[in-house]
């Protein structure tokens, strides 16, 4: 791992408070009864994705510590563990389709779409770790999404614009942050400029959805 990047696991490890307040009103506050989940496969959903985010989290932590094999296993278990993700997207997106907002579809699609995108470029890249690396990066922090997205509504009161307005600046400004700092370093910063690129798509496809 680039020596400049060797902190990137402690960084990570930001989407565990995240995750924890995020869903703490709507589900985690619920354990064991979890009376107030309609859907069964909330608990499916839930599980996968902390599987993902557990295995975001250590994979940079065993590069530092040299633990090449086990990562190379992991990475080999986020292929089964990432299309269980996002299929477990689904059952989301058609219960929106089939509600009173059906706008509200465009959220688990946008972030699925992004991570499709970001994921798949990882693992045709797995062989350079540079980009390797950095697409992983821009997969993880679409996570940012829907924990900040939920935190800000939930626990703080803001309004769905409002929300989804510092969730995007939030995002964009550490994308912007990291090519400012690779090109510094001389470092190879595309995968960040696409991520941005296709955070703007996002937010975009977000401002004809709810706002004309």
């Amino acid at each position: 791992m680039e020596k400049k990047y060797r902190a990137l696991g402690y960084f990570f490890l930001i989407l565990i408070p995240l995750v924890f307040f995020g869903f703490y009103k709507t589900y985690f506050i619920q354990f064991p009864t979890f009376r107030d989940v309609k859907h069964n496969y909330i608990h499916i959903h839930a599980a996968i994705a902390i599987i993902w985010v557990l295995l975001i989290i250590v994979q940079p932590f065993l590069i530092v510590n040299k633990k090449f094999s086990w990562h190379r296993k992991l990475g080999k278990l986020s292929y089964l563990i990432f299309p269980l993700l996002i299929l477990s997207f689904i059952p989301m997106v058609l219960n929106n389709l089939n509600s009173d907002t059906p706008e509200n579809a465009f959220f688990p699609i946008g972030d699925g779409t992004l991570l499709v995108l970001f994921y798949s470029l990882a693992i045709y890249n797995r062989k350079k770790t540079a980009l390797h690396m950095r697409y992983m990066i821009a997969a993880a922090l679409v996570l940012f999404g829907p924990t900040v997205g939920r935190i800000l509504p939930n626990l703080l009161g803001f309004g769905a614009i409002a929300t989804q307005n510092i969730q995007f600046t939030i995002i964009q400004s550490i994308l912007i942050a990291l090519v400012l700092f690779d090109k510094t370093n001389n470092r190879k910063y595309f995968p960040y400029l696409l991520s941005i690129t296709g955070w703007c798509v996002h937010q975009f496809i977000f401002y004809c959805l709810f706002l004309f």
